[in-house]
């Protein structure tokens, strides 16, 4: 029995090293809760530096289908600490986020810039520590240009993809959200809005300043509200 048990914490602590999810189950209410973090940079089709914290997107998309699957999971609560990265790898994971029939609670810790956005968003509540920040800036390239005026129109397409999707699960709406996009007073050499806690939620992208516990229980609640409407 002790060596089942030891097996079993060894398991979940390869799984937080190598996926950042976990099972969470030991409450008075008896819900099955999955954690799932969304740290550092999102890594989409190429790896990113071997010394960067990275999310990967083939890690979470299983694991979001495997909580949709369930008949034990009943929420999802998602941590973010991330500095953006992957455009299309952010919004699918987002997509993935925002279509669960499941209860989820997002909680911004240190910050979620750039397509952490749309991540933060895309649960049915989401929180935000009083220290934590959101940076929204322009869809940025790097690489050759082949057509200057179609790479514009293929940049412009996906940053109105992003500022849709965030107004589509906030309450900021999409003119708003691209005037701090635009603003040039904020950011040192670029443009773009730096929100605190409290100004994000001013702004309408986030619903309320809190930590970990009002997470848990918004989640338990709003589990609570859809067992009983079944």
């Amino acid at each position: 029995m002790m060596g089942e048990t030891q097996e079993k914490k060894e398991a979940e602590r390869e799984e937080i090293k190598e996926t950042g999810t976990l099972d969470l189950h030991q409450n008075p209410d008896r819900h099955r809760i999955q954690l799932m973090t969304i740290i550092g940079e999102i890594e989409g089709h190429e790896a990113v530096s071997g010394n960067t914290k990275a999310t990967k997107y083939e890690h979470l998309l299983p694991r979001l289908a495997e909580a949709e699957d369930s008949e034990e999971v009943e929420g999802v609560l998602i941590l973010l600490n991330t500095l953006g990265g992957d455009v299309e790898a952010g919004l699918a994971i987002a997509e993935m986020i925002a279509s669960l029939s499941k209860p989820t609670v997002s909680l911004v810790l240190g910050g979620s810039h750039s397509i952490g956005g749309p991540l933060a968003v895309s649960a049915d509540y989401s929180f935000i520590v009083p220290s934590g920040t959101m940076i929204v800036h322009p869809v940025r390239s790097s690489g050759m240009f082949i057509g200057v005026y179609q790479s514009y129109r293929n940049m412009e397409k996906t940053q109105d993809r992003i500022t849709g999707f965030i107004a589509e699960h906030s309450r900021i709406s999409q003119k708003r959200l691209e005037e701090l996009m635009l603003d040039p007073t904020q950011l040192v050499k670029d443009v773009g809005t730096m929100l605190d806690g409290e100004d994000a939620v001013r702004e309408g992208l986030i619903d309320e300043v809190g930590g970990i516990s009002q997470a848990m229980k918004k989640l338990h609640e709003m589990i609570d509200e859809k067992r009983k409407k079944e």
